[in-house]
């Protein structure tokens, strides 16, 4: 803890001589690059090299993403920077059904706001700004020109995905259903198995923050570390920042998202299953 303290220090003192904050004034830009290896499972056995080389290509747009963190000492709003899909030129509609929209922070509110367009309907996800159980320990580690230090936490599945969706449970809903006659399909028993799991399963978060910036804003809903958080590894996804502009020229009104229909994060994961669920009975009948 005391070399801890001495090291913390030691940065303050570079903070101050370096950046000037002023709630009013002060703005910055992170651009970040997440990174996500394919797994193809058994099914990737059965292809030859070709075939996985032109399944990671048309799963890029999923698999790499850029986001733009722009942030102040109390708010910030963290976007995609949505690309063409490198095969067919579009968009990926498909996939950005189940990624998230903007998401707006506030930390002297604690107030978190995120757009989602679900199948072309417009929500507004609104709710308290989720605390973090961070461990901030001692290790550190230099990302481009800033000094990192790491901090650890646990969080559930739900509160890491809750806007997306897996095809396996539901099929495993179904399994379960045949074995047990007394489960009945109904959307609102089955989002609650779901998320019932997901609360119970821990993920765990690494996260690296550097107090050269002392802000406590980070990439999506991670927040809560004495400076700005410039990497988080969540599983087998790795979110790193790779550009960092302090009081850009240009500067930029945050504001939260504030069209679409208000719901809960639970509520919004309610309404992605009961479509899911829908659009298999409809595809069961019409083989029917």
């Amino acid at each position: 803890m005391k070399t801890l303290a001495i090291k913390l220090s030691a940065l303050v003192i570079i903070v101050f001589t370096s950046v000037s904050i002023n709630a009013q004034e002060f703005q910055g830009k992170a651009y970040y690059f997440s990174k996500t290896p394919m797994d193809l499972g058994t099914w990737g056995a059965r292809m030859s090299e070709a075939q996985k080389k032109q399944m990671g290509e048309r799963l890029k747009n999923r698999l790499e993403k850029t986001y733009v963190l722009t942030f102040n000492k109390e708010e910030s709003i963290y976007k995609e920077d949505e690309k063409l899909d490198a095969l067919s030129g579009a968009t990926d509609s498909w996939g950005s059904n189940f990624t998230p929209g903007d998401q707006y922070k506030n930390v002297k509110t604690n107030t978190f706001v995120q757009d989602q367009e679900f199948y072309g309907k417009q929500f507004l996800v609104k709710e308290e700004l989720q605390k973090l159980d961070w461990k901030i320990g001692t290790e550190t580690k230099q990302i481009g020109n800033y000094t990192c230090f790491k901090a650890t936490c646990e969080r559930t599945a739900f509160d890491v995905s809750w806007y997306n969706f897996s095809w396996d449970k539901l099929r495993n809903n179904d399994a379960e259903k045949k074995t047990d006659t007394t489960k009945k399909n109904d959307v609102t028993n089955i989002a609650s198995e779901f998320m019932e799991d997901e609360d119970n399963d821990m993920i765990a978060i690494e996260a690296w923050y550097t107090p050269m910036i002392p802000v406590s804003q980070g990439p999506g809903d991670y927040w809560g570390l004495p400076g700005l958080i410039l990497e988080v590894n969540i599983n087998n996804t790795t979110l790193l920042c790779s550009k960092i502009v302090m009081n850009p020229e240009e500067k930029i009104k945050i504001e939260a998202p504030d069209k679409g229909k208000k719901v809960t994060k639970k509520e919004y994961k309610e309404i992605i299953i009961g479509k899911m669920q829908e659009m298999r009975d409809n595809r069961g009948r019409r083989r029917g």
